[in-house]
C-alpha cells in the first residue's frame, strides 16, 4: 500500500513537472511570436505596396499606371495630371513610392501617371522616338480623364529628355483663351495649363565631355571609351554622346536647346 502511494505521489510530481515544462515552452513560443510580429511590423513599410497610403491604381494594356488617392473614395475628380517618366532601363514601378507620397500630400486634386511606354530595352530607341510615344501616351491619359485642367512633368535622368521632347510635341497656344485676355498665359500642353516641369539628374547637355555620369569618375579617358561603345545603347547612346549628326543637322540634344521645325523645346 505504501508502495502504491509512493508511486502515485511520484506520478503526480512527474505530471506537475511536465505541466511546468509545457508552460515554459508555451511562454517561450509566445515570446518568439511576439518578437517576430514586432519585427515584421517595423519592416512592413519596406514590403508594403501601399507605402503607408492606399491608392486606386488603373493599369492599361501597356502597363501604364494612373494612380489616385483611395482616401477620398470616388467622390472627387482630379484636375491636375502629374506625369512621371523613368530613366534608362527603368519602368513605371520606379516611381511608385514617389507617386504615393504626392497623393498622400495632395489627395484631392492629383492624378499621377507613371509612364511605362518607354521601359526596359525600349529606352534604347532614341529620345525622339520615346518622346513621340510619351506624347501619345499623355493624350490617351487625358482622354480617359476629361476633367483634367492642369499638367506637370517629372523626369528622372533620360526621362527628363523624353519629357522635354514630348512637351514640344504637345505644345499649343490658345489664341482664344479668356485668361490670356486677362493677362494670363495662353500656352498649353496637350490642351492643359502647364504647372511644373522637374528633372532629376538629367543630362541636358549630353553625357560626353561634361562629367555628368558618376560611374565615369570624372575621367576623360573613361568617357572617351564610353563614347566608343555608345552604340550598345542604340540610338539613345548616339543622342547622349552627341554622335547622331546627319544630313548637316546638329545632334538632337543641341537642336533641343532652341526651337526648331515648329517644335517648342524647353
Amino acid at each position: 500500500m505504501e508502495k502504491n502511494l509512493e508511486e502515485m505521489i511520484e506520478a503526480k510530481r512527474s505530471d506537475e513537472e511536465e505541466d511546468v515544462n509545457n508552460l515554459k515552452k508555451k511562454k517561450k513560443k509566445m515570446k518568439r511570436i511576439r518578437r517576430r510580429s514586432l519585427i515584421v511590423k517595423r519592416l512592413s513599410c519596406f514590403r508594403s505596396q501601399d507605402f503607408g497610403h492606399p491608392t486606386i491604381d488603373e493599369v492599361d494594356g501597356d502597363g501604364n499606371v494612373d494612380m489616385t488617392s483611395a482616401s477620398t473614395g470616388n467622390k472627387h475628380s482630379p484636375t491636375h495630371l502629374v506625369v512621371m517618366v523613368n530613366g534608362l532601363i527603368g519602368s513605371a514601378h520606379n516611381w511608385r513610392y514617389a507617386a504615393k507620397q504626392f497623393l498622400k500630400k495632395y489627395p484631392e486634386d492629383l492624378i499621377v501617371h507613371c509612364s511605362e511606354r518607354n521601359s526596359s530595352l525600349l529606352t534604347f530607341n532614341g529620345v525622339d522616338v520615346m518622346g513621340n510615344r510619351l506624347a501619345n501616351e499623355v493624350l490617351s491619359v487625358i482622354k480617359r480623364h476629361p476633367n483634367l485642367q492642369k499638367i506637370s512633368f517629372i523626369g528622372h535622368s533620360l526621362g527628363g529628355l523624353i519629357a522635354r521632347y514630348a512637351i514640344a510635341k504637345l505644345y499649343t497656344r490658345d489664341s482664344t483663351d479668356i485668361k490670356r485676355l486677362e493677362g494670363g498665359s495662353s500656352e498649353r500642353i496637350a490642351g492643359l495649363v502647364p504647372i511644373n516641369f522637374v528633372t532629376i539628374a538629367t543630362p541636358h547637355l549630353g553625357t560626353g565631355g561634361h562629367k555628368q555620369v558618376p560611374m565615369f569618375g570624372g575621367s576623360n579617358t573613361v568617357e572617351k571609351v564610353a563614347n566608343q561603345i555608345s552604340w550598345v545603347l542604340g540610338r539613345t547612346g548616339r543622342h547622349l554622346f552627341l554622335t547622331d549628326k546627319a544630313h548637316g543637322q546638329p545632334p538632337l540634344l543641341l537642336q533641343m536647346v532652341n526651337d526648331c521645325e515648329d517644335l517648342k523645346f524647353l
